[in-house]
């Protein structure tokens, strides 16, 4: 590696990550529908079910008279924070940041109500990088210290026989950083790889060289891992839920969308990135990137207990009780209603 890395960000960020969030601010006493939703997203093709809704109008259509206001992340820690305060209703998020609010709040944070999106993560590294072994006193990214790709990176690095550690520094440094910034740093030689979703993968992979040493979907049965699910402040949950129901409603109507219309996601999902951040994505890179990703209702609920786990041996959450950390009651009422099958939440929570 050329140049430090340095810790002082990572330092900040653990504290934040560790401290435990201040507790979701309360909705307010009123009950019935909301006369606003505040829902966060990610300008990423992982929360394409959110782009699409917002895109195609199935939020707004099914909220009615609530008004939306949908606000850009750029990783789940950031708008767990954001949830935490009050600042918004809902989020759609990795599986990581979703269990460290909820444990972290004993319960009271938010919910799981669906699933989004699942797959669209790997490892991608530089020449030279052929096997687990050749890592040793390498520099690697991942988007947001206690994000899921964060988490699984570390998890699979103390699995080889790795240490890391969440202030910089290890046998191999993990260094969170925003995934625009970690394509600039890979190009430049400043990183020598990094654990991303895509479409950062494919973008690393054709536009910097790089290749994949590690496939998440391998370290998975059935090769099935949550990337993105859609969470809901517990008190919002719990006063408005005619409104989280209207939610649901347009997620669904956005995930049936992307299943159906495939051939014309990209286009869609790209006028989405375009208008929010300037810079449609090359056809190549879309088009690669949508291939390794599905997107379902399902949140996976049984490999929550999996995350936890690994998120403990990484070191940035806490132990804590997963018991109701989903409420798929909504969701499945919406499926029934369409003839769908109900979706499990494993005995983590209601359905």
């Amino acid at each position: 590696m050329r140049g430090p890395v340095s810790a002082i960000g990572l330092t900040l960020a653990a504290t934040l990550l560790l401290s435990g969030c201040s507790g979701a601010a309360a909705a307010g006493s009123a009950t019935g529908p909301a006369e606003e939703l505040r829902l966060g997203y990610f300008d990423n093709l992982t929360h394409a079910p959110a782009l699409i809704g917002l895109e195609q109008g199935f939020f707004a259509e099914a909220l009615g008279d609530t008004t939306l206001n949908a606000q850009a992340f750029g990783a789940g820690p950031a708008a767990i924070e954001a949830l935490s305060a009050g600042a918004i209703d809902a989020a759609y998020v990795g599986p990581n940041p979703a269990v460290n609010t909820f444990v972290q709040s004993a319960g009271r944070s938010a919910v799981i109500v669906a699933g989004a999106t699942i797959g669209g993560a790997a490892l991608v590294v530089r020449s030279g990088i052929d096997s687990p072994a050749d890592l040793a006193g390498t520099t690697l990214a991942s988007p947001q210290l206690g994000n899921t790709q964060d988490v699984a990176l570390r998890s699979w690095l103390k699995g080889e026989g790795y240490e890391t550690s969440i202030t910089g520094g290890g046998d191999v440094t993990v260094a969170p950083t925003d995934s625009a910034q970690a394509l600039t740093l890979f190009k430049s030689g400043q990183i020598d790889g990094a654990w991303l979703p895509e479409p950062w993968v494919t973008r690393l992979i054709l536009e910097a060289d790089a290749h994949v040493l590690v496939e998440e979907a391998d370290l998975w049965p059935n090769g099935e891992f949550p990337t993105t699910v859609l969470l809901v402040g517990a008190d919002f949950n719990r006063h408005h839920p005619e409104t989280v129901r209207a939610l649901l409603q347009g997620h669904t109507a956005a995930v049936d969308w992307l299943n159906e219309h495939k051939a014309e996601a990209a286009a869609v999902i790209n006028r989405k990135l375009a208008a929010d951040t300037g810079k449609p994505l090359a056809n190549a890179v879309i088009d690669r990137a949508l291939g390794a990703l599905r997107f379902s209702n399902d949140p996976l609920a049984g490999t929550f207990p999996v995350s936890l786990r690994s998120a403990l041996a990484a070191g940035t959450a806490k132990n804590g009780d997963l018991d109701g950390l989903f409420d798929l009651t909504q969701l499945n009422g919406i499926l029934a209603a369409a003839g769908g099958a109900p979706i499990s939440a494993a005995g983590l929570g209601m359905e």
